[in-house]
């Protein structure tokens, strides 16, 4: 299907309902179930990129931060991706630091809650 007519299917602009929501999330989930079939051509490629992106910028305007600490936040994300704390080296610069961010005796810097935000592609906020 070329562009144009993937987006004229699609139809894609900034989310303003949660109905708007439903029906990219849907298109999204999709093309994730296709990806896991076969390889998905660039113009799919992107509009999958393009959606994922509408769905985070719609669930960072509406939906509060969650009413836990951000070393529970951190926890959870990573217990939801199976990482432990040397998959997160790239983030903290070392094992021990995220180790000690982890266990509470460091806090999250800025500069740590603006990469765990990028990585986990969530607000930056609920890291702070």
């Amino acid at each position: 299907m070329t562009p144009c007519r993937l987006l004229g299917k699609f139809r894609p602009r900034l989310i303003q309902s949660d109905q708007d929501f439903d029906r990219l999330a849907a298109e999204l989930e999709a093309l994730d179930t296709l990806e896991e079939e076969r390889e998905l051509d660039p113009e799919e490629q992107a509009l999958q990129t393009l959606l994922a992106h509408l769905c985070t910028e719609y669930e960072d305007r509406t939906v509060p931060p969650p009413a836990a600490t951000p070393r529970e936040v951190l926890q959870f994300l990573m217990e939801q991706n199976n990482l432990r704390p040397v998959d997160l080296v790239d983030v903290f610069g070392s094992r021990a630091v995220a180790s000690q961010v982890l266990g509470g005796q460091r806090e999250i810097s800025k500069a740590h809650a603006r990469r765990l935000a990028e990585r986990f592609r969530v607000s930056v906020e609920v890291f702070i």
